[in-house]
């Protein structure tokens, strides 16, 4: 029999250390390749690394709650002789492989990998009942098996709340995870161990309450770090007149409700006109998918809308370019409801294409919102504000009291250039100024 090294293996590309949970064996115990004989905890998640062979636990080196370095040889195992039968095996392969691979050959295809994209980010899975131990990555097979059916990453494994013992990942938390609809799917992937590191500044955070982030707060700081971190944010502005669109809402927003059963905001005329202007510019209604970009079929307009416990959900209007404003009214009171009551249904806040923030709402006079991921733009509506304008006539300049609107657009500067950005915007303030104050409701 042949002693090998077993070594702590990597658990992350930026993970460099591990905790040593527990030993599932101890020296003299028979196991089997693929068989978990120890967890381990990272500053990330805790992991179950699996026997890279059939053998026997020689020694023992490293102990519970020891933090050891990835790499360090924490245990010896004496391998089997079939298990050295089959290493010689495959290491006569290799060779003869080797060999063959130097003769001239007709070019192949190459095998297609089983992987899944998280929001951006693509991590391999390798075939079913497969450990990954090639990459120093281990999760169970039947984890790894769900994981491709449901097109689930490492990354987002990581993050699903876990019931096991010692808070090891068991089937039922998988799939209630995904009932819940994956609400951690945007996560920001860990920094490649060459690339930049957040230095730990020890900084003094003061003293005060504790208050800790509940579960959707915490969904919300991934969402908004994650797309500050995968979209170059730049954001445009404009000025719009909505004067004939105030004068038209209180001249009928009375008779609406009357007529439909329905309040008449400001929202439902800011979607009409933000679908329409999508419509003209289909290339701001797309998301991107590594090197492609993805134009969607659909202008679904999400709201960004504040709960009553102060955090942000956005409901979603579905084929809102297809819908009138009095059905459009109708979907954002319905949604804005159910908001203030807890009780959105998932497919009611998914599948947005494009958001409205309307920050006005909070007496902001504009603001610079954050992309809402996978989406590649996002507006700002300010509050609408009474000033004095200098209108131009063909008799002359004349001041008058008008209703004005500050506008803003973030977008993803890979995708969407100043020019596309800008015209955009433009566009959706043209809409707002235009509105025909002879429109019959």
């Amino acid at each position: 029999m042949s002693t090998i090294e077993f070594k702590l293996p990597k658990m992350g590309e930026s993970i460099t250390e591990g905790t040593i949970i527990n030993w599932l064996v101890k020296e003299g115990d028979a196991v089997e390749k693929d068989q978990i004989i120890l967890e381990v905890a990272t500053d990330k998640v805790d992991s179950e690394v699996a026997s890279p062979v059939n053998g026997t636990i020689a020694s023992i080196n490293a102990q519970v709650d020891e933090v050891v370095q990835v790499g360090a040889v924490i245990a010896h195992i004496e391998a089997s002789e079939d298990q050295s039968v089959k290493e010689k095996n495959a290491s006569a392969e290799a060779k003869k492989v080797s060999a063959e691979s130097s003769k001239p050959k007709a070019a192949k295809k190459k095998p297609v990998s089983t992987s899944v994209s998280s929001s951006g980010s693509t991590a391999s899975i390798p075939p079913s009942g497969r450990m990954r131990w090639e990459s120093n990555t281990y999760i169970s097979p039947l984890i790894q098996n769900i994981a491709i059916d449901y097109h689930i990453s490492y990354e987002e494994l990581a993050r699903i709340p876990a019931t096991g013992h010692d808070g090891r990942l068991r089937k039922s938390d998988v799939f209630k995870y995904v009932e819940e609809g994956r609400p951690a799917q945007f996560v920001q992937p860990a920094p490649e161990a060459s690339g930049f590191q957040v230095p730990d500044l020890k900084l003094d955070k003061g003293k005060g309450e504790i208050v800790k982030m509940d579960r959707m707060r915490q969904m919300i700081a991934d969402h908004m770090v994650y797309s500050k971190h995968t979209s170059p944010h730049v954001t445009a502005y404009v000025e719009a007149d909505l004067t004939e669109m105030v004068n038209w809402r209180n001249a009928n927003k009375k008779a609406f409700q009357e007529k439909y059963g329905e309040r008449l905001t400001f929202t439902p005329l800011f979607v009409e006109a933000v679908a329409k202007a999508v419509k003209d510019f289909p290339m701001i209604n797309v998301s991107v998918d590594g090197e492609n970009i993805i134009k969607k079929e659909n202008i679904n307009i999400g709201m960004a809308t504040a709960l009553p416990s102060g955090n942000l959900i956005v409901p979603v209007v579905k084929n809102a370019d297809t819908k009138d404003l009095k059905t459009i009214a109708a979907e954002v009171n319905a949604l804005a409801e159910k908001a203030r009551n807890n009780k959105l249904k998932h497919e009611e806040t998914s599948g947005s294409t494009f958001t409205i923030s309307n920050v006005g709402t909070f007496g902001s006079l504009m603001g610079t919102p954050i992309i809402n991921q996978p989406e590649v733009a996002i507006l700002a509506t300010g509050i609408i504000k009474k000033r004095a304008e200098v209108i131009e006539y063909e008799d002359g300049d004349k001041i008058e009291i008008r209703s004005m609107m500050y506008l803003s657009l973030s977008f993803d500067h890979r995708v969407v250039d100043g020019f596309l950005g800008g015209s955009f915007l433009r566009k959706v303030a043209d809409y707002f100024e235009d509105f025909n104050e002879e429109r019959t409701i």
